[in-house]
């Protein structure tokens, strides 16, 4: 097999190496079952103890209580942007969103097409997205209040969960999920596509507040509303088994192989430093997010000129280092070091920066 390389993709993204070794090692006969992972029937009982086992961890690292339910959809992040304004964003009611950029736009677009009320609360549009607002005014009747916690494409994130005078936060955690500790308590809604911090794509991870649960309309499609999948155990029809069993072996090295949520939030500091100091000490690099914002999971960057950011991804590849072209939408170049990255990858990148920055700049 030829020799893996350092994984800086943005998404899917990079999984922990025991966890692709621990599905290697059972993928033909999962638990004496004789069936793969891949074949074994969602209502067996091999499959159901993946289903709460994963529950289970997820409550066990957010510090959940029973206010709080576990669902696992299909349809990423962004059929979230519709099914939460549908779901929880009810006639006569109107919802701030503040607009971070890519994501967090896309989810006012869809809000918007539903022909619902939005108010867009603050927005760092005026700077190309590179920061994230502080000092809002939130609408005190507003039915939720929807944030997307780090923008993957613009390497911003929330370094701290903003007060909205108990207006119940909703946010997109899709990329940070899981990275550091926080209090889950203003959170109405968490949602999380799988394929960034958590697993491979085609599962996505949605924690809802019993209150946020109780807003849910009778009349929508069957498959758009939360109390379908709460009811079912989140497989009214069939859910995408490898994608949720591979999330729980995720949790579990996460849980067990790292030690929980406030040790992953200082191996991931750690890592960001260590990028960001060379960035910032060389001359050469420049970041694009302001410094006060930056993101922990995405490390965004430019060189001196285009064809310099050719031939630096070009290169490190040629050396392990994949992933690091920055998305297609703003160029430059972009370093995701979600959890699954470690230290060694980094120190890996850091070198050959340095390197190449000596050899042209």
């Amino acid at each position: 097999m030829k020799e893996r390389i350092y994984n800086f993709n943005a998404g899917p993204a990079a999984l922990p190496l025991p966890v692709l070794e621990e599905i290697q090692g059972e993928f033909l006969n999962f638990k004496g079952s004789g069936m793969s992972i891949t074949e074994v029937s969602h209502r067996s009982k091999w499959f159901d103890e993946v289903m709460v086992d994963a529950t289970e961890r997820v409550r066990r690292l957010l510090r959940l209580d029973e206010g709080f339910h576990v669902l696992f959809l299909q349809g990423g992040a962004s059929l979230q942007f519709c099914m939460i304004p549908m779901n929880l964003l009810l006639e006569g009611q109107s919802a701030d969103y503040v607009n971070t950029g890519t994501w967090a736009t896309k989810a006012i677009k869809e809000a918007k097409a539903q022909g619902k009320t939005v108010k867009v609360a603050a927005s760092s549009e005026d700077k190309n997205f590179s920061y994230i607002p502080r000092n809002i005014h939130f609408s005190p009747d507003a039915a939720y209040t929807h944030i997307t916690s780090n923008n993957t494409i613009k390497g911003t994130q929330w370094a701290s969960f903003p007060d909205t005078g108990g207006v119940p936060l909703i946010c997109d955690m899709s990329s940070d999920i899981m990275s550091r500790p926080f209090d889950v308590s203003p959170f109405g809604l968490i949602y999380a596509g799988a394929q960034k911090n958590l697993g491979p794509a085609g599962a996505t991870l949605v924690i809802i507040r019993q209150d946020m649960v109780d807003r849910v309309p009778q009349h929508l499609p069957t498959l758009l509303k939360y109390t379908t999948f709460l009811e079912s155990n989140s497989m009214f029809n069939t859910p995408p088994c490898f994608a949720i069993y591979t999330l729980q072996l995720v949790l579990k090295w996460l849980e067990e192989t790292i030690g929980g949520l406030e040790k992953m939030e200082e191996i991931n500091r750690e890592k960001a430093s260590l990028l960001y100091r060379v960035i910032d000490e060389s001359g050469f690099y420049k970041g694009t997010a302001e410094k006060e914002s930056r993101s922990v999971m995405n490390v965004t960057f430019r060189l001196p000129s285009e064809d310099l950011e050719k031939q630096f991804v070009q290169q490190a590849l040629e050396h392990g280092l994949g992933g690091l072209k920055g998305h297609r939408s703003v160029g430059g170049c972009r370093a995701s070091i979600y959890n699954a990255t470690g230290l060694d990858g980094i120190k890996a990148l850091v070198d050959f920066m340095e390197e190449f920055a000596r050899k042209n700049g």
